[in-house]
């Protein structure tokens, strides 16, 4: 019988050690998924504003996944599950079930259970947003299982953030400045200590308040991570937070490289100034 499918879309190179620990966490929990992603399995949203080119590239990833026989794909980026429903199911048959990440773990949450076997002492803020929730019940979902997990607390809010995740607000000038300032102080008045984000933009710019503002930040999949005692480094945060990201990166990395493409290309995105 064929397994299910984890795709983890096209932009995975900020954040892999995330997907490799949404690998390790379907697997431990039971669920057997071929790990699909890289642009050759991309939905298609990195050129929406040319649809012929994103409909091509989304039916060449649609056509992947019905060569490989999948009864079920489970998305991890929100743009790609949107896409999944919104466009690459309208021009290609979809001969699969779909789930979001958070979904299928949630399933199994009976297997999950006896796996979160170490303490995290934290107050958590869950970084929950509108857009999604509709598609996906995210912001009920996950703070379930972060509850599941022994000493993490989990504030209740009723603040919720605009837009699907971070990114759509990223071309709205003050918006997302607004959301951090607004978190912030959700967090002060619950006593939170630790920010989880949901998805990987939010994460990517939420990180940076981790530095300034004496609070820790971590994914969820992070916080399960934990709980199971699975190792992992979040080099991004690290770089982002870094007072030198190239001097963090490390030498023998830079050259690797590229130095000319790092300090064009990477430099730039990790010393972006603070919002807040």
């Amino acid at each position: 019988m064929a397994v299910s499918t984890f795709w983890y879309g096209c932009n995975m190179t900020r954040h892999g050690e995330i997907i490799r620990l949404s690998q390790r966490i379907l697997e431990a929990v039971g669920v057997e998924a071929a790990p699909v992603g890289g642009p050759g399995a991309c939905c298609g949203s990195p050129k929406e504003s040319t649809p012929r080119i994103a409909e091509g590239m989304a039916d060449r990833t649609m056509e992947k996944f019905a060569a490989s026989g999948t009864p079920r794909v489970i998305t991890w980026c929100p743009s790609c599950h949107a896409n999944l429903d919104d466009f690459m199911g309208q021009t290609k048959e979809q001969g699969f079930d779909s789930q979001h990440l958070c979904e299928a773990i949630h399933e199994q949450r009976a297997a999950l259970a006896p796996l979160l076997t170490q303490r995290v002492a934290a107050r958590v803020f869950v970084d929950r947003h509108v857009g999604f929730q509709g598609r996906v019940p995210v912001n009920d979902i996950i703070p379930e299982l972060l509850g599941m997990i022994p000493g993490v607390s989990v504030a209740d809010h009723p603040y919720r953030a605009p837009s699907y995740m971070c990114f759509g607000l990223a071309s709205v000038p003050g918006a997302l400045a607004d959301v951090q300032r607004t978190t912030l102080a959700a967090m002060r008045e619950t006593g939170a200590d630790t920010l989880v984000t949901i998805f990987h933009s939010c994460h990517r710019e939420m990180i940076g308040l981790e530095r300034d503002h004496g609070i820790r930040v971590v994914n969820w999949v992070h916080l399960l991570a934990e709980g199971m005692g699975l190792p992992y480094e979040d080099e991004y945060k690290a770089w982002r937070n870094a007072p030198d990201p190239i001097a963090a990166i490390g030498p023998e990395r830079v050259a690797a490289a590229g130095e000319v493409a790092v300090r064009k290309l990477v430099e730039p995105e990790l010393t972006r100034p603070r919002l807040v």
